[in-house]
């Protein structure tokens, strides 16, 4: 066997050109030459493919790699055939491939010539490729992604459950099953389905020691948050991680307008965009993809150094899986996670309906997820404990690299309140789910409450001392740890457990963690940010900026109004924006006008910050968008073709008035809006003229003091209309 494997090292060498094998490559590739069924669980990035290339090139016959990812199966194609002499030597077999293809595939393979062929599950199951393959010699059969054989994977795909079926009727050979990720539970599936109980286990550490792992609290500030954390890691690659694709689409255009290159990534895009995004990533023309799920399966980019997930993910193994993309190379990989558990029921609800075995995987897995953000634990431990594996929380490698280890939070006794909310459930005849039970103690009546008359019970109100956040937290700590269970069929009820009872009679410690006050952390700046423009402005500049504004119009000939309009001044006068990016951020202003007006005004607060010491701290003014952005290129778009006023609201559900509020939002922020089609149907040219000539003289845009003006001779929407023509012309 000796000899075998030096004869290993040399084709390692000969054919990949690496003199040295990685953590147990080679007791793996050594018990698959024997013949031996294998077992190989290894983290990502660990070079588990190895695996099964090099035996399959050292042998006779070919390989059957089953993979169920496409885009996996081609990189490796072609990454092998980088390092062969002939392109036959590995090929995949699916429904893309053309008739003359699919010929050219069977005759590599009678000729010896292919050594492994990548197959989906569904191109195995075809009776022609079973009868095909039962006439050639197979090597071995390789298993990729093998938790994808098991309900209790994270990826879970029902036609991995007829593989072992498939193997006996192509003709049994030995099998190497090989995964990422997979606790216990889910490794002995794994084994059980594919048939190889008996196989030879290799499990590498599933311990990233250069990842830092940290959990937030998710706030309505999430979008600030997640952009400043950006922006502190400029010019770092790094992904995003949401459960919708239409959640990936608005973060990803507001760290666009927020000046961050950013690109969206979902199964929603056509394959084309999907892939230019891809490389664009890959190439380093964007440096953040916003992505579900979809993305990262297969892409080796080793200088990704941070992932964050906007939203919790359905289990702790895609949480490992995803976060395990960052820092590949062994540089710095930051895994920042926001939690909230309204996000967590939102996924709760989506089992609802499902068998309810199924249920009761997707709910195990879900209270994992809740347990591992709201621990207070050392969260590698926590990790590496799920996955089947002893971590030293002391001297471990990587044992400080998380927001628990470096701000430990205090833990306290909270037996008294788990003890009210069990003598709550038990009171209201373990009939409510938490918010009824949470309402119950804080004394508030909802129509469910109100319907079972608890007012009239003594435990109404017993808990109104401590807020509901509270009473939320000791519940979910009370599932977590096995107090509590929730019902599947009554979705969502609480029941006490076998636990739970035990400890009524004989209550002992029931510890849960203090949440950490990230708002507070922050410090003063960040609030100030968020503060209405004027609630706290420089009075000072103000007046500067004000003058200011009287003397560009007075130079350009215009009204005040129309370079600068007063929200937007008490905005410069709480941020201070010292450049022409920060000033685009500040509302009413945008790209149009900060050119045309801009330069002034940023020298003015640029010396006056200087002059007074001013410190602006980074509280960061973000611009949002939702879907403003795609109204605004429509409405333009419309305009330009000159569409009808009333086809244009009717086409995005607007009522007329507020489709004039969003041309005018759009005015003021300094891009045209050419409305001349529909104001000339309306208006001969004197008429036109006049009003021009009063907005020029006016002092402010007011349309009251404008209607007066005219003594009604125009109504208010046709001197909103006539008034964004001028704004148009004159201000943009």
């Amino acid at each position: 066997m000796g000899t075998q494997i030096s004869t290993a090292q040399a084709h390692l060498k000969r054919f990949f050109g690496f003199s040295q094998f990685k953590g147990n490559q080679e007791a793996v590739i050594e018990n698959v030459l024997a013949g031996n069924d294998t077992f190989v669980i290894m983290p990502t990035g660990g070079g588990k493919s190895l695996c099964y290339q090099l035996p399959a090139i050292m042998q006779d016959g070919t390989a059957i790699v089953v993979s169920p990812l496409i885009a996996l199966m081609k990189n490796q194609v072609d990454s092998l055939r980088g390092f062969a002499d002939d392109s036959g030597i590995a090929h995949v077999l699916n429904s893309s491939l053309s008739k003359r293809d699919v010929e050219q595939v069977k005759a590599d393979i009678v000729n010896g010539i292919t050594k492994l062929l990548y197959v989906a599950p569904e191109s195995l199951t075809k009776e022609e490729n079973i009868e095909f393959l039962r006439s050639v010699e197979i090597s071995f059969f390789a298993i990729d992604e093998a938790h994808c054989i098991s309900e209790w994977g994270h990826d879970f795909r029902p036609e991995y459950r007829n593989l072992k079926q498939i193997i006996q009727k192509i003709g049994r050979k030995p099998i190497i099953g090989l995964t990422a990720t997979a606790t216990p539970k889910v490794q002995s599936d794994i084994q059980k389905n594919l048939g190889m109980e008996d196989a030879e286990v290799f499990k590498a550490s599933f311990n990233r020691p250069n990842l830092f792992y940290e959990v937030r609290p998710k706030t309505k500030n999430v979008d600030r948050d997640i952009i400043r954390f950006i922006k502190k890691n400029e010019g770092k690659s790094g992904i995003i991680y949401c459960l919708s694709r239409k959640k990936v689409e608005e973060l990803a255009q507001t760290l666009q307008v927020n000046g961050i290159n950013s690109l969206p990534y979902h199964a929603g895009l056509d394959a084309g965009t999907r892939s230019r995004h891809q490389d664009a990533f890959l190439m380093e023309d964007a440096d953040v993809i916003v992505a579900t799920i979809a993305f990262g399966m297969g892409i080796d980019k080793p200088d990704v150094r941070f992932v964050i997930h906007y939203d919790m993910p359905k289990s702790l193994e895609s949480y490992y899986q995803e976060t395990g993309r960052a820092g590949r190379d062994g540089g710095e990989g930051h895994c920042l996670a926001f939690y909230s558990y309204k996000d967590v029921e939102k996924l709760e609800k989506f089992l609802n309906g499902k068998p309810v075995s199924e249920q009761e995987i997707g709910m195990q897995l879900l209270q994992e997820v809740i347990a591992y953000a709201e621990t207070a634990m050392n969260r590698r431990k926590f990790i590496l404990h799920y996955f089947g594996e002893f971590f030293d929380e002391e001297n471990g490698p990587g044992a400080k690299n998380d927001d628990n280890s470096q701000n430990p939070r205090k833990q306290f006794d909270a037996r008294e309140d788990l003890k009210t909310v069990l003598e709550t459930i038990i009171a209201t005849a373990q009939r409510f789910k938490a918010k009824s039970v949470v309402d119950t103690l804080c004394g508030t009546l909802n129509s469910i409450t109100k319907q079972y008359k608890v007012q009239e019970l003594p435990v109404f109100n017993m808990g109104a001392d401590k807020d509901e956040k509270h009473w939320m937290s000791v519940i979910r700590q009370a599932i977590v740890q096995g107090y509590l269970r929730k019902d599947i069929e009554k979705y969502g009820v609480l029941f006490i457990s076998d636990k739970g009872q035990a400890f009524l009679k004989e209550q002992g410690p029931f510890l849960i963690a203090e949440d950490h006050d990230y708002e507070e952390e922050a410090g003063q700046e960040e609030i100030i940010s968020e503060q209405k423009a004027g609630a706290s402005f420089d009075p000072e500049l103000f007046k500067m900026l004000k003058e200011l504004t009287r003397k560009v119009a007075k130079s350009k000939g215009l009204p005040p109004f129309t370079v600068f309009q007063e929200p937007s001044l008490n905005e410069m006068a709480l941020h201070y924006p010292t450049s022409l990016d920060e000033l685009k951020q500040i509302s009413g202003v945008g790209e149009g006008k900060a050119r045309k007006f801009g330069t002034p005004f940023l020298e003015l607060i640029s010396k006056y910050v200087e002059d007074n010491n001013i410190e602006k701290g980074d509280g960061l003014l973000v611009k949002s968008v939702v879907n403003k952005s795609g109204l605004k290129v429509y409405i333009i778009q419309s305009t330009d073709r000159k569409l009808p006023l009333e086809d244009i609201a009717a086409a995005k559900g607007l009522s007329m008035d507020d489709l004039v509020t969003e041309i005018e939002h759009i005015v003021h922020s300094g891009t045209k809006v050419n409305l001349d089609y529909v104001l000339e149907d309306m208006f001969d040219e004197e008429q036109l003229e006049e009003v021009h000539d009063y907005f020029m003289e006016a002092d402010s845009d007011e349309l009251q003091e404008a209607y007066d003006e005219f003594d009604g001779d125009y109504s208010e929407e046709e001197l909103r209309l006539m008034r964004i023509k001028f704004m148009s012309e004159v201000a943009n």
